[in-house]
């Protein structure tokens, strides 16, 4: 059975790091070896040529070779061959300048016509080469050969036999070979470690599993419903998902920057930095209320999901309103009750006109409360909470009264944040009260004034910043919710129209909440083109 390429990516990484230091060692091998054989090549020739140099050196080689003839017993042959034998050389030849030779280790070679070119040597230049000849393949070594007028006549060629040279390459190798096995090894060992770690690491998986995995990961973390931001040891942001670039406001090149850069110091910071400790943390973010969990990671990161819960936050803040109206509903059934009962007794006495005064008084009286708010605020979803929040008021012994400075063309942008902002302050003055609440709505121009003030016990200036800080409250929460988001989210609304929020002190005692909204009104020329352009005047 033919084995096939491995799945995992620790066994591929293996055989590719093995494969990638055998071929690193024998090419490190090659090149090493290759350098060293014409070394020792050219060591070989230099020492051939030095053999050759010493003997051309003697003077008396010189005077021999013109005085005598080439014959196995001459004197040159005798000196030559004692040379030999001491530098173990292969052979040592003398010859004239006709080449013939007056020595040689072969005797019957004396007399004859050296095998090899000798012209460069008798030119008057040294030759070192490899070359082949009588005696086999040598390293060569050739110098003319001069008398004592310095006049050439002959030249001297030494060669030293290429076996031998070759037998000290041969020698070196295994030495070479050992240290590259032993580089090798170590190379073998490390790809293994780290084909260990990689197991580890990957958890056996294969490299079409990771991609599989990454695929499905950019798929779910880009399609939940839920933020998702991955931070690094350093704060930076490492992933970002599109939910989580919604919720907190961020460009598309969040990746990879601090936190401090892509967002303002405050709640939410501090929770996606870790430095608000505790799950389920609640936060403001953009005019949204977010849920925030951190968790960290192994190597010193951390992963924070963020869940919108403003729709929650609003139904809760409803479902209080519709206990408040509820509450109100019952107390006015009472109320309705007794005046009914009133009725019918007159009634029942025959005093009709009586009766008939009395109904006329007690639907004047609420009448008269409702078109004094109508009146003044001629935004509906405005007036229809104020009306409300009476109710709710008078419930609780408090009244709630609409300032004379109080005028609300209908121009404003978008109702349902002024109702945000007017619910939360009315609903927390109302909390604070002793006995009246006032409420006042002003616009100049595009920009909205609202101003809520209660006789309660007002707010110490140390706690004037820290009550728009999400998450607290002096007051228990209900079942359904939590507390400390409502002036947090009032500031946000603010903030987010370019305004602010704050609260002072009123005179005689209690608390005056102060929000500006610059732009929240159209200007008069363009409500007036939207009036036109909608059937019947409405919005």
């Amino acid at each position: 059975m033919r084995m096939g390429w491995p799945r995992r990516v620790s066994a591929q990484v293996l055989l590719m790091q093995v494969a990638i230091t055998t071929g690193v060692t024998t090419l490190t091998a090659g090149l090493f070896l290759a350098p060293l054989a014409h070394e020792i090549d050219q060591q070989a020739e230099q020492r051939a040529l030095a053999i050759a140099q010493s003997v051309a050196a003697d003077p008396q080689i010189a005077r021999e070779l013109v005085s005598t003839r080439p014959t196995p017993d001459g004197p040159v042959q005798a000196e030559a061959e004692r040379v030999r034998s001491r530098t173990h050389a292969l052979y040592v030849v003398v010859m004239n300048t006709q080449g013939t030779r007056w020595s040689h280790t072969d005797t019957f070679q004396i007399g004859h016509v050296v095998s090899t070119d000798p012209r460069e040597a008798l030119n008057g230049r040294d030759v070192m080469q490899i070359d082949s000849g009588t005696l086999g393949r040598s390293a060569r070594g050739k110098v003319p050969l001069r008398d004592a007028d310095d006049r050439i006549i002959g030249a001297v060629s030494v060669g030293i036999q290429y076996s031998n040279v070759r037998n000290r390459l041969v020698a070196i190798v295994p030495s070479v070979l050992m240290y590259a096995g032993a580089a090798l090894a170590v190379g073998t060992l490390a790809a293994y470690w780290a084909s260990r770690r990689l197991q580890r690491a990957t958890h056996g998986l294969a490299f079409a599993d990771i991609s599989a995995l990454l695929d499905e990961r950019e798929a779910m973390l880009h399609g939940i419903r839920e933020g998702v931001v991955a931070l690094d040891p350093q704060g930076r942001v490492r992933l970002v998902n599109d939910e989580a670039q919604r919720l907190l406001g961020l460009d598309g090149d969040a990746a990879g920057r601090p936190l401090g850069e892509l967002l303002p110091p405050g709640r939410t910071a501090d929770v996606l930095a870790g430095q608000a400790e505790g799950a389920d943390l609640l936060t403001v973010s953009e005019g949204r209320v977010l849920v925030a969990n951190r968790m960290p990671t192994e190597d010193g990161g951390a992963v924070v999901t963020l869940r919108d819960r403003t729709e929650l936050e609003l139904l809760g803040r409803e479902l209080d309103s519709t206990h408040g109206l509820l509450d109100a509903l019952r107390a006015q059934d009472h109320e309705h009750a007794n005046r009914l009962h009133t009725v019918l007794g007159l009634l029942e006495l025959g005093l009709t006109d009586a009766a008939a005064e009395y109904v006329a008084e007690v639907a004047d009286t609420q009448r008269a409360s409702a078109e004094e708010v109508a009146d003044r605020v001629h935004v509906p979803l405005l007036s229809a909470l104020l009306v409300g929040k009476a109710a709710i008021a008078a419930e609780r012994g408090v009244t709630l009264r609409i300032s004379q400075a109080t005028w609300l063309p209908d121009r404003v942008v978008d109702p349902r944040d002024l109702v945000t902002v007017l619910g939360n302050l009315i609903d927390n003055a109302l909390d604070a009260a002793a006995s009246a609440v006032e409420v006042e709505l002003r616009a100049e121009r595009t920009t909205l004034v609202l101003r809520v003030s209660d006789d309660g016990p007002g707010v110490p200036p140390e706690l004037r910043e820290r009550i728009f800080t999400e998450g607290w409250s002096t007051k228990q929460s209900p079942a359904h919710r939590g507390r400390g988001l409502g002036l947090a989210l009032v500031r946000r609304l603010a903030e987010r129209f370019g305004g602010m929020a704050r609260v002072g002190a009123r005179a005689g005692g209690g608390a005056v909440f102060t929000v500006v909204l610059p732009e929240a009104l159209a200007s008069e020329e363009f409500a007036a083109e939207l009036t036109a352009a909608v059937p019947g005047g409405a919005r």
